[in-house]
């Protein structure tokens, strides 16, 4: 099928919530890919973060080949060995206690929202069910993640929004002592807000945040839905932070491509959600926890450096370019502020049309490559991105 062919049916019979650049992708390997004509593309948004391995990694596309030979799907009314043995390796890598397995960050999120309602419900009643956020942030496109987002552009539409939430400043402690009400049962915050932009929080910030809550009886819950699995050159950007969360959220990468999220619980969350508290027919599925090990295993301590030190290297080309202003982010997850008032989109555009494919967050170009990506398409897709901007 053409491409012309292929965006013809799409715009026909595909709902169109989203607004799609003008590339149709056919198949690919590590970070380069093609379309169904040929034409060459390198790839700096891995599925937004999703497709942590790169396209089609060899042992991954072996791993859950073979598991989809044995089985593919079976009800979390029963055991199966893949959900089992990843549960393990998340808690042991961690040092988080359980697992609870669905198939999205929103998911996850939800997830989250929930163990704080019941936790606070447990301990102190049922009007402490108030979640603290930050402005700025993005947790997801359901009904209770959308109304923990604290960006004013997704509060629209459909209303009533589930409540019970407030938003902060990012930054500023003495706001959110403010905030904190006799009814709060959690703060939930992104180490690093992607959709927000790309800006990593201020070490000392998150570290005064997790104090409060140890000392107010207040659940930190971490979204590291993007941040999470290798993306910032640790597991978990928890660890650049210093902080073990009481609850964690993880999906994208976790998964190597395939839909699968995770709730992770501290020893403060690991009991609160008992038997028909919480549930979902795919979480946990096998054929993406077989690719999930997959994704853990090879994210040991030499690959864990190797992210850095591409990152640092594609940070420094990126800051010697003509039009960047600025560079934020945290690892492989970079965020670029355009000067002159370039537009982002319109330089991301323009890459995809010579060959290769960024992403936007808010006004900045945002980087989310394979973690896997060589050093040869590092350099091929900055050469492209150099050229676009110098043409402006």
């Amino acid at each position: 099928m053409t491409s012309q062919e292929l965006k013809t049916i799409d715009q026909q019979y595909v709902c169109s919530t989203y607004a799609r650049f003008d590339l149709c992708v056919e198949r690919g390997h590590g970070a380069t890919c093609y379309s169904p004509e040929g034409k060459k593309y390198i790839d700096f948004s891995a599925g937004i973060g999703a497709d942590s391995l790169g396209f089609c990694d060899t042992d991954w596309v072996q791993a859950v080949s073979e598991q989809a030979g044995k089985m593919q799907h079976i009800s979390n009314l029963f055991y199966t060995e893949p959900c089992a043995v990843l549960a393990k390796m998340l808690c042991e890598r961690t040092g988080m206690k359980k697992v609870f397995f669905c198939n999205s960050g929103a998911e996850a999120n939800e997830g989250a929202i929930k163990t704080a309602r019941k936790y606070g419900f447990d301990k102190y009643g049922k009007e402490h069910n108030e979640i603290i956020t930050l402005k700025n942030s993005f947790h997801g496109r359901t009904m209770a993640t959308l109304s923990a987002t604290g960006q004013e552009v997704f509060h629209n539409f459909f209303f009533p929004f589930v409540d019970a939430f407030q938003f902060v400043e990012s930054g500023d402690l003495s706001k959110l002592e403010a905030a904190i009400t006799p009814n709060t049962t959690a703060i939930l915050m992104e180490l690093v807000q992607g959709e927000g932009g790309v800006i990593a929080l201020d070490k000392d910030y998150v570290q005064a945040v997790a104090k409060l809550c140890k000392e107010k009886d207040i659940l930190l819950m971490v979204d590291e839905v993007q941040t999470g699995i290798g993306r910032t050159g640790k597991l978990l950007a928890c660890e650049h932070y210093g902080i073990q969360p009481d609850v964690i959220t993880i999906a994208k990468g976790i998964g190597g491509g395939l839909p699968l999220g995770a709730v992770l619980f501290g020893e403060k969350t690991e009991h609160v959600l008992g038997f028909g508290q919480h549930g979902t027919t795919f979480g946990g599925n096998p054929v993406a926890c077989a690719g999930g090990q997959v994704v853990l295993k090879k994210l040991d301590d030499k690959m864990l450096q190797q992210i850095t030190e591409k990152a640092d290297y594609i940070w420094k080309k990126l800051s010697e370019m003509k039009h960047v202003n600025s560079v934020s982010g945290l690892g492989l997850m970079i965020g670029i502020e355009l000067t002159d008032g370039l537009e982002a989109k319109t330089v991301v555009q323009r890459c995809i049309e010579r060959g290769l494919i960024p992403l936007t967050a808010k006004t900045k170009v945002r980087l989310l490559p394979p973690l896997t990506i060589t050093y040869e398409e590092i350099d091929q897709g900055l050469a492209i991105l150099e050229a676009v901007l110098n043409e402006q």
